[in-house]
């Protein structure tokens, strides 16, 4: 749905409840950061996985594109 603004500009309004429903929560969120070191300290040696690289590059199935707004 397009609005039309107080200041005259345009804005996407995009209703995701249908959306919402289906799609399965995450069992398994990641944890928050001071749990995570809560967790390794004491230890010699830690490993990074690289996040930022990999930020915004999860694979969608092209028979779910058309359930997005935009693609980016």
């Amino acid at each position: 749905m397009i609005i039309l603004k107080k200041n005259g500009k345009l804005q996407i309004c995009v209703d995701y409840h249908k959306l919402n429903v289906q799609t399965k929560t995450n069992p398994f969120p990641l944890p928050f950061l001071d749990l995570v070191l809560d967790l390794v300290v004491g230890h010699k040696m830690y490993s990074f996985m690289d996040g930022y690289s990999g930020y915004n590059q999860i694979k969608m199935a092209k028979e779910n594109k058309d359930k997005m707004t935009f693609i980016s």
